[in-house]
């Protein structure tokens, strides 16, 4: 209703700067739900806002705007003083949307995104190791962030970037030789930065058993090439099955080595050099990173003939726009913020004027354990893999908490309360409102007492089932904002609200009325839509929607 309402203002605003001859913007202004329902369903200071572009008084430009409105939704506006615009919802519109939230999930669908391509790639961890808690955040808020743009209309990929190249599969080799050379009897010396962690030494141990000593009689550099191959591709297995899992969709596991295999990073560092944006200096390359106001410009190949890992990034995104991306979203540990601005300006560099790149800079998390919060290291292998904490917690409880937050906010993920089937575990309560809805239907069923969906609807007239239908009707603009500001907690916030309002609801009025089928079914429609708007939020944020708790 308010994306209604808002459109007919902002036709009415600009049509009388128009007629009065003037090229100034529309104001920003607001739409509220006033306290005192006598004021009406909305209310509007678009006329007081406007004084400064009109020089009238609010309340004459007040009466303008009212007399432009024309809309079917519209019962009554007036404008009262000092120049607020009131304004009264036609209860057909309300009966007419109870009727589509039951019954037509496209309700529930924007097209504010207008078939954009989008790229939302997230997690893209070191394939040296499982992932653990902190990779959680990232990997629920990306997926969910995806969902919710689907469901906004915008056309979405998702991608996990694997860095297979570099000094850390170095490393992921040798750890592994290291460990599987213990097995064999024979020494070989624990590399500075290796990883550690059981994990490292399963992969051995599989090697031992499949090869015996046979890696160790050959020379170290082919072992450990061995030894990384299998690690590689186990972890990568392991990562994969742990986001299938977690309910993530990932649609390609793109390859930081196939950039190499392809050529790519050397086209296009040869790109920018035509640019004129990367130069020669003491044998080196360089990307001109302070000509985009960077503190100083960057090395992208080594004297020593080794690239960067800036060079791959910046070869994997022009391959991303290559491939026809217009917004790119990476998603990224907040620990990345400095190297934000060096690969927005090689991408500025690149020249696509007309793509859009945005980086979510997710922040820690941290789990708490018995009121104390547990630390993590990778390289010790003193971390708590995310696989452990969905088998403690479900998988719908970890989805709901990791994204229940902003994501530029620091939180507790606290165990005990995600364990707990209670009203004041956030996601329960929410799964609780669906599955009440589901008990009513059932309960109808079992005591044989008739309604008729989608009927007696003009019996919804209460202030309580305005209210839910007003916040049923709120879900594609929570939707939209979502979307367009990449915040799936604001889904979480809604779905919240909206379950206390129907668990509100349920236990004031009485549901199922064995004497009045018309009350029955109006009663029994209102909880429909409200299961099908929980249903479809959760959806958005990799969470279920159970029949029973």
């Amino acid at each position: 209703m308010k994306q209604i309402l808002q459109s007919l203002l902002d036709t009415a605003v600009n049509d009388m700067i128009k007629d009065a001859g003037l090229s100034n913007d529309l104001p920003e202004y607001t739409i509220e739900t006033p306290n005192n329902p006598e004021h009406g369903d909305f209310a509007t200071n678009v006329a007081m806002k406007s004084a400064g572009i009109f020089r009238k008084k609010p309340i004459d430009i007040a009466n303008d705007i009212v007399s432009r409105l024309k809309h079917p939704m519209i019962m009554s506006a007036g404008a009262v003083m000092p120049g607020f615009i009131n304004f009264s919802i036609d209860s057909g519109f309300y009966h007419d949307l109870v009727k589509k939230a039951a019954t037509d999930d496209s309700l529930f669908k924007s097209s504010i995104g207008e078939g954009r391509k989008v790229m939302v790639e997230f997690v893209s961890a070191n394939p040296t190791g499982p992932l653990h808690i902190g990779h959680g955040r990232n990997a629920a808020y990306g997926d969910s962030l995806a969902k919710i743009m689907t469901a906004a209309g915008y056309d979405v990929h998702t991608e996990y970037y694997v860095n297979d190249a570099g000094n850390q599969m170095n490393n992921l080799g040798k750890s592994i030789y290291a460990r599987y050379m213990e097995l064999s009897g024979k020494e070989f010396a624990f590399p500075e930065d290796g990883y550690h962690g059981q994990y490292i030494i399963d992969i051995a141990q599989e090697l031992f058993n499949e090869h015996g000593e046979d890696l160790a009689q050959m020379p170290d550099a082919q072992g450990t090439d061995v030894c990384f191959k299998k690690g590689l591709h186990d972890i990568k297995e392991n990562i994969a099955d742990t986001l299938k899992n977690f309910n993530v969709d990932i649609e390609l596991y793109f390859s930081e080595n196939s950039l190499y295999e392809n050529g790519d990073v050397p086209s296009s560092l040869e790109y920018l050099k035509e640019r004129g944006f990367v130069f020669e200096k003491d044998g080196a390359l360089w990307f001109r990173s302070t000509e985009f106001g960077d503190d100083k410009d960057r090395v992208v190949k080594r004297s020593n003939g080794d690239y960067t890992y800036f060079a791959s990034d910046i070869a994997y995104h022009k391959n991303k726009f290559d491939r026809g991306f217009m917004t790119v979203i990476d998603v990224w540990g907040a620990d990345h913020h400095g190297y934000v601005k060096r690969l927005s300006s090689a991408i500025d560099a690149i020249g696509y004027e007309d793509r859009e790149f945005q980086v979510s800079l997710i922040q820690m998390v941290n789990l708490v354990n018995a009121g104390e919060r547990v630390s993590m290291s990778t390289r010790a292998g003193s971390f708590i893999e995310l696989d452990e904490l969905i088998k403690e917690v479900g998988n719908d409880a970890a989805r709901y908490f990791y994204t229940m937050r902003d994501y530029e906010a620091q939180f507790d993920f606290d165990i005990a309360l995600a364990k707990k089937r209670e009203y004041d575990n956030p996601v329960f309560y929410i799964q609780y409102a669906h599955a009440r809805v589901q008990s009513v239907l059932r309960k109808a069923k079992e005591d044989n007492i008739e309604y008729e969906l989608c009927s007696g609807l003009e019996k919804l007239k209460s202030k309580e089932e305005l209210e839910i239908i007003k916040k049923i009707y709120d879900y594609i603009n929570v939707l939209e904002q979502s979307a367009r500001n990449r915040q799936p907690h604001r889904i979480g916030y809604y779905l919240q609200e909206l379950a206390s309002m129907f668990h509100s609801y349920y236990f004031n009025n009485k549901m199922l009325n064995g004497d009045d089928k018309d009350l029955t079914s109006a009663r029994v429609t209102l909880a429909v839509a409200v299961g099908n708007t929980i249903r479809n939020g959760l959806a958005l944020l990799g969470v279920g929607a159970p029949d029973r708790m």
